[in-house]
């Protein structure tokens, strides 16, 4: 009986597994190239990925919480970027680089290799009097100025601003253009950071989540800024 048994243990292990089905090719998405993208095609190619595939809100997650963003319309290079990024996966593979306190956190950036070819093309600026650097508006980081004359934004690189409370004579002098009396108000209300206005693209806001930027602009951070702790970020388009 014993040795029956171990037969039939025996013939059981021999069996061959269950079929399955072949694994499915990881799905395109659609959009042009990152890998071939440059400063001259990329906005015009990035315009009609706007226009074929829109979207209007994002949500950045993050160890200390989730970010929602409504993206601006008349800002459609930079949108379009975006939410080609997020939806390529492009963000999820970086973090939270930079973080100056009452100031701006920055993210985009990460020390390890990319495993998404990505081409360093830049955006061209997309100032809108009316888009303004008070607290929660999202921008786009820009670099090299004594070679970026055209103040071209950088692609991957996106900030969210923290600043301070100011009253109207500082924002005014800060600025360094003629301020409406609804910015006036929102500087010294909510705050911002106003010498950033028509220096750097602002193309969305948060509508939840402002107490997350909070908390991130109070992590530690190492002299050069970066968080002690890493700030890792999955961004996910809602709509």
């Amino acid at each position: 009986m014993k040795r029956l048994v171990f037969l039939l243990l025996l013939a059981a292990c021999n069996q061959a597994p269950p079929a399955t089905a072949p694994a499915k090719p990881a799905r395109e998405i659609p959009g042009p190239n990152l890998a071939s993208l440059t400063d001259s095609a990329a906005p015009a190619a990035l315009r009609a990925y706007g226009r074929q595939y829109p979207g209007s809100e994002v949500l950045i997650k993050t160890r200390l919480g989730n970010i929602r963003v409504k993206l601006y319309d008349d800002t459609p290079v930079h949108k379009a970027n975006f939410l080609l990024l997020a939806r390529k996966g492009v963000f999820d593979e970086t973090m939270f680089n930079r973080v100056v306190k009452d100031f701006a956190v920055q993210g985009g950036q990460t020390y390890g290799a990319r495993t998404i070819r990505l081409k360093r093309y830049r955006l061209p600026p997309e100032f809108r009097p009316d888009h303004f650097h008070k607290k929660g508006a999202l921008g786009m980081a820009r670099y090299d100025d004594e070679q970026n004359p055209g103040r071209l934004s950088s692609n991957t690189d996106f900030y969210f601003v923290v600043g301070e409370k100011l009253d109207p004579n500082q924002s005014q002098a800060m600025a360094g253009r003629k301020l409406t009396p609804a910015q006036v108000k929102a500087y010294a209300t909510v705050g911002g950071v106003p010498s950033l206005d028509g220096q750097y693209t602002v193309f969305g806001e948060i509508v939840e989540g402002q107490d997350v930027v909070d908390k991130i602009a109070n992590e530690p951070v190492e002299p050069d800024k970066w968080p002690i702790k890493d700030i890792s970020l999955k961004v996910e388009v809602l709509k």
